[in-house]
């Protein structure tokens, strides 16, 4: 018997086959094969057509069936991974009335910075955990002020993956999980925040109907079979947004386990049960997948935008050809990297640094001793010290990490990079080869409540090796505290 996990992208749809009793990848596939377009018809919008998500589902899936020879019988779950953030609106056909606007979408800002003022920082903080800023609430907020014909007309709101869920079983639902990353969820009271959808002018009948994180949330119906290929009744079982489903992808679930992700940008995804929020401004606070009105499980997520972005630029700037030729030339130079320090600051305005634009900044370089080993050791240890920063504040709110997971398709392979990391931290770098597709597969099994089966599977299929903290610390905190000390200049001069 088979799982098939979705991971709906900004840019691609991964899905993957899962054998569900091993938790074994049988194969992982991605569609379109060029990039999905993002329409951004203003400076800052962010935009996509959800039905295209749906036809890159169908191809998708089709594509997985028919390569691995698969009876649509025996794939009995449906897992949902999804962009967080994002709003679908859609009338009572369920057709959707306007282009999703996504994650990365800046437009609704002011609107959440407003709401945030406005209501007061320490009700919001207190009870979303969060300011209302440009989540998906704000969004909506958004098109009721801009576009009122097209509000006039909404049924329900969604999130990408509760788009996806409808179109596979013609039910519109979501989860507590879901809610509280668009910032409709008061933690204090345990259910929607009326409070901040009276303010915003919405009606609480937009909201969708909450099914469990983990449970049968719907059935393949017959129209979503013809088009997708699976069988009917086939059980949708899990669904969540890409960093929560990272984390569970990962086995992490409870309190002091950290997923963290080296990308593009790089995330820490920390598990507490506090809701402490003294750094809500600066660090985001979800429901994670396991969290219930009975078990308190927060993720605190922190994003570092200048991160593989940081050592990309270099890759293709430097005479260099390959990222293995790049850390080969850092492990040539001592730690500290000689003096030369790299802040990697330079994607955009940091939330962590309280929004600040500070632009990447290379220091104290030396055009008689220093090369290109020296600049790519400082990009891997400045990218490192900004983890181990970003570390420090959420430690703020209660943050104390016993073990820190992360995958293998990104900067946690290099060597230099996780050892940075695990010795300034004190705690081991645990490496999984896995893919949000493949843990949404896995999670179907979850709505069971087997927990340690599903632990057992990742680490027996996944698990690739462990960066373990360094002897050596004091050359490793030296040049922390000399990074972190030009980062205070640097934030009191901008």
């Amino acid at each position: 018997m088979y799982s098939i996990g979705y991971d709906i992208g900004s840019s691609s749809i991964k899905a993957a086959l899962v054998e569900t009793a091993t938790g074994k990848s049988i194969s992982v596939v991605s569609e379109p094969s060029i990039e999905m377009e993002m329409i951004a018809i203003k400076n800052g919008w962010a935009e996509q057509d959800p039905n295209d998500w749906w036809l890159h589902i169908c191809n998708a899936t089709k594509r997985l069936i028919s390569e691995n020879k698969i009876d649509v019988s025996t794939i009995k779950g449906v897992g949902i991974s999804y962009q967080m953030h994002g709003l679908v609106v859609v009338d009572k056909k369920g057709n959707p009335l306007r282009n999703s606007i996504i994650w990365c979408d800046s437009r609704a800002v002011e609107i959440g910075q407003k709401a945030f003022d406005a209501l007061g920082n320490k009700k919001c903080s207190e009870e979303l955990l969060n300011s209302p800023s440009n989540f998906t609430a704000s969004k909506l907020k958004w098109v009721k002020d801009n576009e009122p014909d097209i509000y006039d007309q909404i049924y329900k709101f969604m999130l990408p993956g509760d788009y996806i869920a409808y179109k596979l079983s013609d039910s519109i639902c979501t989860t507590i999980s879901g809610l509280s990353e668009g910032v409709f969820w008061d933690f204090k009271k345990n259910n929607i925040a009326d409070w901040l959808l009276e303010h915003y002018g919405i009606d609480k009948a937009l909201v969708p109907e909450i099914k469990d994180t983990f449970s049968i949330q719907g059935k393949v119906s017959k129209q979503g079979a013809l088009e997708s290929g699976l069988a009917e009744g086939t059980s949708i079982l899990y669904r969540a947004g890409d960093q929560p489903n990272n984390a569970l992808s990962l086995n992490v679930f409870n309190p002091g386990e950290v997923a963290a992700t080296g990308g593009t940008s790089g995330v820490v995804y920390a598990i507490t049960e506090s809701l402490s929020s003294k750094e809500s401004t600066r660090v985001n606070n979800f429901a994670h997948v396991n969290y219930s009105k009975q078990t308190t499980r927060i993720g605190k997520l922190l994003c570092i935008n200048g991160s593989g972005i940081q050592y990309r630029w270099l890759l293709n700037n430097l005479d260099v050809s390959s990222y293995e030729e790049m850390n080969d030339l850092a492990a040539t130079v001592a730690i500290g990297s000689d003096g030369v320090t790299i802040h990697p600051f330079g994607n955009g305005a940091e939330r962590m640094l309280n929004n600040k634009t500070l632009g990447t900044k290379m220091s104290n370089i030396n055009l008689n001793n220093h090369n290109k080993a020296h600049l790519c050791r400082a990009a891997l240890e400045g990218i490192a010290f900004s983890f181990v920063y970003g570390m420090e504040i959420m430690s703020s709110d209660g943050i104390s990490p016993n073990v820190i997971r992360a995958g293998n398709d990104n900067l946690f392979r290099s060597e230099i990079f996780s050892n940075t990391i695990a010795t300034l931290i004190g705690q081991e770098i645990e490496i999984y080869k896995t893919t949000g597709a493949i843990g949404a597969a896995r999670a179907c099994t979850l709505h069971k409540g087997d927990f340690d089966t599903f632990g057992k599977q990742i680490m027996n299929n996944d698990y690739v090796m462990g960066f373990k903290p360094s002897e050596t610390k004091s050359a490793y905190e030296n040049a922390y505290e000399k990074w972190k000390n030009e980062l205070q200049q640097l934030l009191k001069n901008n």
